[in-house]
């Protein structure tokens, strides 16, 4: 889960002749008419700036944002937007794409400074969409941890994939919409599979969340059917590399994006949904 994105510059307006005799002039500026008088005698020359939204098209949707007065920290975020938007949230992400998105992440984490939630908790507040994650070229739901195969074992596409996190009941979802294969004649099986966490905060900025369950609910076709659960292996019978635990550090965060880094070095970028 490339896009282009184009940035105006403000629009430069300019009176080169006389102008009328009732001494004003009118301009239309994103479709709200402005006065502005002027001396009979004088020539009108003058920078009007504008705000415009900005939208960054991927493969996952559209993601909106406004033009800022000052386009500091909103130019980095535009830049990481327009690297990652196109890359089907890494699963079409070359070795440069990799390095590409690695490297306007650390751009935009520098600028942010240190991640402290210690106080400010409710940042995470939410649900968020996934537009990136550095694992997905390893074709796994879970990244470098195991996870659901995409194209292995079994005909997997790939829908959107949310965080869903609530900072007051700790309660802390991932939820991935997949569509599996299934033989002819029978439709494909459409999907929305939530794993269920708990989430508590380590430090200022590090999360560790603990597996709980897993519900599956159908949809398409088969949508009448009610929401069920994967059983879960009892820990005995869980190898060691899925503890069902995990945790990972939150290293830039606003009120409209988020960039984590995972425990196994993975980079994940996310948008408010």
């Amino acid at each position: 889960m490339a896009a282009s994105s184009a940035l105006s510059s403000p629009a430069l307006l300019s009176n080169n002749r006389s102008p009328p005799s009732c001494g004003s002039v009118r301009c239309s500026i994103s479709s709200s008419p402005v006065l502005i008088a002027t001396p009979r005698s004088s020539r009108l020359s003058f920078t009007i700036p504008e705000r415009r939204s900005l939208v960054v098209k991927s493969t996952v949707g559209e993601v909106s944002f406004r033009e800022p007065e000052t386009s500091g920290m909103e130019s980095l975020k535009l830049k990481l937007l327009s690297v990652v938007s196109g890359l089907n949230r890494g699963l079409v992400a070359s070795v440069d794409d990799l390095q590409s998105a690695e490297a306007a992440a650390k751009l935009l984490e520098a600028a942010g400074g240190p991640v402290d939630l210690t106080n400010d908790l409710d940042k995470l507040q939410g649900k968020w969409r996934l537009l990136y994650s550095s694992a997905f070229s390893s074709r796994s739901l879970g990244g470098s941890r195991p996870g659901l195969p995409t194209g292995r074992l079994i005909p997997v596409t790939l829908g959107q994939v949310f965080q869903r996190i609530d900072v007051f009941s700790k309660d802390f979802d991932n939820i991935a919409e997949v569509e599996i294969g299934a033989p002819w004649p029978f439709p494909p099986l459409e999907a929305t599979a939530t794993l269920a966490h708990k989430f508590e905060l380590l430090g200022t900025c590090k999360i560790k969340i603990t597996f709980e369950k897993t519900t599956v609910k159908t949809s398409g076709n088969l949508a009448q059917i009610p929401p069920f659960e994967i059983p879960r292996l009892p820990d005995s019978f869980r190898p060691p590399s899925s503890p069902g635990t995990g945790d990972f550090e939150v290293t830039y965060v606003d009120e409209n994006m988020r960039i984590t880094r995972g425990d196994r070095g993975e980079l994940r970028v996310f948008v408010i949904a």
